[in-house]
């Protein structure tokens, strides 16, 4: 049974493990700023007791932005319950939409968003190039040797 826990000073090491792994963090980029996710909000899964993914946020307005996620197991809800977590607090903040940034590359993370109900608001071509300035550790090649160029953004609005 997988059970969705708020960040807290007492479990988040294991999560910016997992960002310092996953996303050369704990520093992203998105839009042309730099959000140091060690200090953002946000949820970890656990399934009996063990990580098996986390999400960071930030509300900033009226907006809800879904800076990480990860789910260390397919096909098991964890993406999509970590979601809902975090759409419960936009909701709860009273923002009008959640969005987030993902690569061209990433076509799995890509589907997995359009099936949960985000649509694509815009894509920002050649993105990258002004993002590897702020963060040179971005790699020019992502997933299945797709070169990493664009961002996408994805929104749901409340």
């Amino acid at each position: 049974m997988i059970r969705i826990e708020k960040l807290t000073p007492e479990n988040r090491k294991p999560v910016d493990d997992l960002i310092k792994e996953e996303w050369a963090g704990p520093m992203s980029v998105s839009r042309g700023r730099v959000l140091d996710t060690s200090v953002l909000p946000g949820f970890i899964a656990l399934d009996d007791g063990k990580m098996c993914g986390a999400a960071t946020y930030k509300i900033d307005g009226d907006e809800c932005e879904l800076v990480t996620l990860n789910s260390l197991q397919e096909r098991r809800g964890i993406g999509s319950a970590l979601i809902n977590a975090v759409l419960d607090v936009a909701r709860e903040n009273k923002c009008r939409r959640l969005w987030l940034i993902t690569t061209n590359d990433n076509t799995h993370a890509i589907r997995f968003y359009q099936r949960f109900g985000f649509s694509l608001r815009a894509v920002h071509i050649n993105a990258m190039e002004e993002a590897r300035k702020l963060k040179p550790s971005i790699p020019l090649v992502g997933n299945d040797d797709i070169p990493i160029l664009h961002e996408f953004e994805f929104e749901i609005i409340l």
